[in-house]
């Protein structure tokens, strides 16, 4: 039997996985359908005494712990990413889970696939700390401005009051108004242990920056605080996966689309695509460099600066997340600070 000349499919769904494995010239030699489970799908793939040369599986929720399993096995497992395989398997005129799996090794057969990087255990956990700190945030804003509606509809406005005094505003406002305080009470209780539970990811949040030697580098840079610096961290994982710092830019869906086609060529907005938690937090370190008070001044602004008077600011702030995209990659590749000003280059 040859040697690596099979290539599997595996289409994954909550509870199954189809697999369709294919050989050379593209001929189907099986067809499975097993648990979405790493150890089965592992143990049906090495059970057959096939020579695989390459497992597809496109990018998902249950992808990574899948391809951990695979790989830990020493199984040659290739995540492929979402929107490209979309589009090679969107010409299949019936959609099927295994005529997906089919399609895929297909794809894998022809080397016709973009790869993407699997997060390691440590990132996903950081990521779940930040998405997690997110989620709880939107959820107390979200009673808040609720709150805020609400009371205007009886002509109580709750006005310009911070995070601390907002509960006792309120619960001064709807103290003449009974049925109120019944109906709204139960949401300030809801939105105190939601702020309780908040402090406590934060503080989790903080004690992981602190403890973290690269997000205390990547903070020397204007306009990078702790979420700013764990995010950047839990999404770029490696930086050894990019192989110019140019790249992190359009990687992360901060350059311009460009259509091109005869005579036509247009150049668009930033193709947002990539990591939107990745995009948003530059875009906010960027508007702080650019737009705060606070700091000194550096080259890094300076240069945000000429291209809003050029520009706009609009434009200057998305400039400026995609060039400190790069120095923050600059930064954690060559295990150096910030540097302020051309004297600390030298």
């Amino acid at each position: 039997m040859s040697q690596h000349h099979y290539h599997v499919g595996l289409d994954i769904s909550v509870k199954t996985t189809a697999i369709c494995i294919v050989d050379a010239q593209g001929r189907v030699v099986h067809r499975a359908v097993v648990e979405s489970d790493p150890v089965p799908i592992r143990d049906h793939l090495v059970g057959l005494g096939l020579a695989l040369s390459r497992i597809g599986l496109e990018a998902g929720t249950l992808s990574a712990w899948i391809y951990a399993g695979l790989v830990e096995a020493g199984l040659p497992a290739i995540c492929v990413e979402t929107r490209h395989m979309h589009a090679v398997l969107s010409a299949r005129i019936n959609k099927t889970d295994r005529n997906d799996a089919l399609g895929i090794a297909q794809m894998m057969r022809v080397g016709l696939f973009k790869p993407v990087h699997v997060k390691t255990l440590a990132s996903q956990q950081r990521r779940l700390l930040l998405t997690s700190r997110k989620l709880l945030q939107r959820k107390v804003y979200d009673i808040e401005n609720d709150l805020r509606g609400q009371l205007r509809n009886f002509g109580l406005k709750v006005g310009i009051v911070g995070a601390a005094g907002f509960e006792s505003r309120v619960r001064d406002l709807i103290a003449p108004l009974p049925f109120v305080e019944a109906v709204l009470v139960p949401l300030l209780q809801a939105r105190s242990s939601l702020r309780t539970q908040l402090t406590k990811l934060h503080k989790m949040l903080l004690d992981e920056v602190r403890s973290d030697p690269i997000c205390r580098r990547l903070m020397t840079a204007p306009g990078v605080g702790p979420i700013v610096a764990l995010t950047y961290r839990a999404c770029v994982d490696n930086p050894a996966r990019f192989s110019r710092s140019n790249c992190v830019g359009a990687h992360y869906g901060l350059t311009p689309k460009l259509y091109q086609s005869g005579e036509t060529a247009r150049h668009g907005r930033v193709s947002k695509c990539g990591d939107a938690l990745m995009r948003s937090s530059l875009y906010e370190a960027a508007l702080v460099l650019l737009t705060g008070a606070r700091g000194r001044w550096n080259s890094l602004k300076a240069w945000g600066v000429a291209v809003a008077k050029r520009r706009g600011m609009q434009k200057a702030i998305v400039a400026v997340a995609r060039k400190l995209a790069i120095v923050l990659h600059r930064m954690w590749r060559d295990g150096v600070d910030f540097r302020w000003s051309a004297a600390q280059s030298a």
